[in-house]
């Protein structure tokens, strides 16, 4: 075949390639909108979800902040803002879990996959609504932080870095949500998802320096991938940084690696368990 033939050839299967592309960009914006509308009618819900980690780090700082030393010295409300910015991002999962099963349970997914819409739209959709959600998570959560004294120290470039690492773990976290949701029977098996987030968020450098934890429990907690988060995020910020180990001294590095691990993991298995519904 000669090269004009092969060209030929190519152009009508990029061409729907391209066409699939477009589909699939815009159904899932259509889903997203679908979320967002959801969210709009149910704004008590919202202010709750939003103002509860407030509630935590106003909780930790003052109650129990004058009781915890900070290793290498500053201020306990400090060092907790970054880590309830990562704790922030990982109570989020419960909310993707209990829209993608609630969706499940009514049928309302298997309404989906009779329509004729990209088969990773619904996902996609979820994904996309949950990252806005998670922006006006973290907005909320650095007012809170600027009014109890904590700032950022190392420039705006810096900082915006910081978040972008928040938000990359909060990406690669709701595709796990949207596949445990896929595999639970309902949104009441959301204490599951809590018996997975809880532990693993607390055992982490979140809200204590791993060097005052038991010596096993801390090596466990500074290769914790939220502890990667979070300490990357004090780095940025200038806030106290806790940890000595290879992953603390590399922090930034394993807060990109984690959660890409992670979303290369889930996110082909969410759209795979999506496809195989009612099969």
């Amino acid at each position: 075949m000669s090269g004009a033939n092969r060209g030929a050839a190519a152009s009508p299967q990029a061409a729907g390639s391209l066409q699939t592309l477009r589909w699939a960009v815009a159904d899932g914006w259509t889903l997203t909108g679908r979320a967002l509308a959801h969210w709009a009618r149910q704004p008590g819900q919202i202010a709750m979800g939003l103002l509860f980690p407030v509630m935590v780090v106003l909780m930790m700082g003052y109650l129990f902040g004058g009781q915890m030393d900070v290793p290498g010295g500053g201020s306990y409300r400090a060092f907790i803002v970054p880590g309830m910015f990562a704790l922030t991002m990982a109570f989020g999962m419960e909310e993707t879990f209990v829209r993608v099963a609630g969706d499940a349970a009514k049928g309302v997914t298997d309404r989906f996959r009779t329509m004729p819409m990209s088969p990773s739209a619904v996902v996609t959709g979820r994904a996309a609504a949950d990252m806005v959600y998670s922006v006006a998570g973290l907005a909320v959560m650095a007012g809170c932080g600027v009014l109890i004294g904590w700032r950022v120290h190392d420039g705006a470039a810096k900082a915006l870095a910081g978040f972008g690492l928040l938000l990359l773990l909060r990406f690669s976290l709701i595709w796990m949500g949207v596949y445990l949701g896929l595999v639970a029977r309902g949104p009441e098996s959301v204490v599951a998802v809590q018996i997975l987030v809880w532990p693993v968020g607390f055992m982490s450098s979140a809200l204590v320096a791993p060097s005052t934890m038991p010596g096993w429990l801390g090596a466990v907690a500074e290769w914790n991938p939220m502890s990667a988060t979070v300490t990357a995020c004090r780095e940025l910020f200038g806030d106290p940084v806790a940890g000595g180990s290879w992953a603390a001294q590399h922090s930034v590095l394993m807060a990109v690696v984690w959660p890409l691990v992670i979303a290369a993991v889930f996110a082909p298995l969410s759209v795979r368990r999506y496809r195989a519904l009612g099969r």
